[in-house]
């Protein structure tokens, strides 16, 4: 048998392993932490389980591909829960809206806030319509590669070219959509599923909308860490072999084809070798490539995130996910990208695993994953602008929720930029590696193949097509074909 090396045990490195064993290969995973999971972690102090990561599961359909590469039903190792209500909505004007999982419930909600129905109902159409045409090129395809030109995916998706809009903005498509409605400011939170500025990155993104809107968010039963359970179980059961708290320090190469990986525990013969990691950290650690570090560095960093994670002694009316939104978007996402510090209103999510799994807290009381978006780490007073952070975010709960949560925090961990990039090895704390601000962003994505050494491949979220779980799985598909 063959032997491939996936480096890094995430969740696109699992798939990747999977499928690459499903192709015969004797695969090893080399994973410089103590576990899988990579971003999609989690932790148990006094009772309170949190996930620590990743906290919206779309797309269910591609972890349930993995299990029937074999034969197996994802069933008998995951349970998922389909939400009724994927997120609930706070405005500053005072207005909430629960976004329903059903499409037409939804919609009646959503004309509260100031569209009509066939507004709404035209829009998501519209992203349903561009989804359903685009995917298979965009997402599902190595559109870095010529021949992907020619398939039939980049022919189908020649059907939405016109709709794309690619030179408009998130927020100026969304604007000229909903007008003043505050339907605009739910749309342009979508940017911030791959880190970028709804108000530069384009308008093309607003499909994401449709992956909640129209195909519904899903929650496992036993909290997100159990995707990563399953999967490594799975794996284990397929004979791939885990090797944890093992750096990998470098590659030996015969000419232009990667021979071995060398680790702090030991040199591992390769016939392939694929990265799930940060491709920047690769490139500096793995594979020190001047030009392309270079270049690589020369592009926008996505954003990070500020995480506080909040046993609380009591119970709240919230949801599973729930967003507080800023009076000013445009100036926190300004401040986020430009000035690189957190601005002075800021939109909070919070995230209760205790409403879908009710051991996950106990009894009267619940786990706050409270999450603010952050600049990329460049040296700021992490120290003071936490601080601030936590100041806005616990005057925001009050006013909204009219909750003194302080007084009901029980235990406390915080999570900064410098935290992520230290446990995950996401360079500058950046949670998608690069930004998407850009008209041709999708296509200045690192491919999932390496243009220089034949038998090195790439997967994840810092890599075509991008970050969050469903794309990271997309991306082990989109290398693993790539590879014979």
């Amino acid at each position: 048998m063959k032997k491939a090396i996936i480096i890094g045990s995430g969740i696109s490195g699992i798939a990747s392993a999977l499928r690459l064993v499903a192709k015969g290969y004797d695969v090893e995973i080399l994973e410089k932490s103590y576990r899988s999971g990579g971003k999609i972690s989690e932790f148990t102090v006094d009772g309170f389980r949190f996930d620590m990561g990743p906290s919206l599961f779309t797309l269910p359909a591609l972890v349930d591909e993995l299990f029937s590469l074999f034969g197996k039903s994802s069933t008998d190792y995951l349970n998922v829960h389909q939400l009724d209500v994927t997120c609930q909505y706070f405005f500053a004007d005072g207005s909430v809206l629960k976004a329903w999982s059903d499409t037409q419930r939804f919609v009646s909600e959503a004309i509260r806030l100031g569209a009509d129905r066939k507004t709404i109902e035209r829009y998501l159409n519209r992203q349903s319509f561009l989804y359903h045409y685009t995917s298979d090129f965009f997402l599902f395809s190595s559109i870095h590669k010529l021949s992907s030109y020619f398939g039939v995916s980049a022919r189908k998706s020649l059907k939405a070219l016109h709709r794309l809009d690619a030179f408009t903005s998130m927020h100026k498509r969304n604007n000229s959509t909903f007008g003043n409605s505050p339907l605009v400011q739910l749309f342009d939170r979508y940017a911030t599923y791959n880190g970028s500025d709804p108000y530069r990155a384009p308008a093309t993104l607003n499909m994401i909308a449709h992956l909640e809107h129209n195909t519904g968010a899903f929650f496992p039963t036993n909290g997100m860490y159990g995707i990563v359970k399953a999967l490594e179980r799975l794996a284990l059961e397929q004979g791939v072999r885990f090797h944890y708290n093992t750096t990998v320090s470098g590659l030996r190469f015969n000419k232009k084809k990667i021979t071995s990986v060398e680790s702090s525990v030991g040199n591992f013969p390769a016939d392939v070798v694929l990265s799930s990691i940060d491709v920047a950290y690769f490139y500096r650690s793995v594979l020190p490539e001047k030009k392309m570090l270079k270049r690589i560095e020369k592009r926008e960093r996505s954003s990070s995130a500020l995480i506080f994670y909040w046993g609380v002694s009591c119970q709240s009316s919230l949801d599973l996910h729930n967003i507080l939104f800023s009076a000013d978007y445009m100036a926190e996402f300004d401040a986020l990208f430009q000035k690189k510090h957190f601005g002075n209103d800021l939109t909070v999510y919070i995230f209760i695993s205790n409403k879908v799994v009710q051991s996950d807290a106990p009894e009267g009381c619940e786990n706050w994953f409270v999450m603010v978006n952050a600049p990329e780490n460049v040296g700021q007073d992490w120290a003071a602008e936490t601080a601030k952070a936590r100041s806005v975010i616990l005057s925001k709960i009050s006013s909204h929720l009219g909750i003194d949560v302080e007084k009901h925090i029980v235990n406390e961990r915080i999570v900064t930029p410098v935290d992520i990039e230290a446990n995950t090895g996401s360079v500058n704390g950046s949670l998608y590696g690069h930004s998407s601000n850009g008209a041709l962003a999708a296509f200045l994505r690192h491919p999932n193949y390496s243009r220089h050494y034949k038998n090195l491949y790439f997967a994840g979220g810092s890599v075509h097509p991008g970050g969050g779980i469903p794309l990271c799985l997309a991306s082990a598909k989109i290398a693993t074909q790539l590879i014979k």
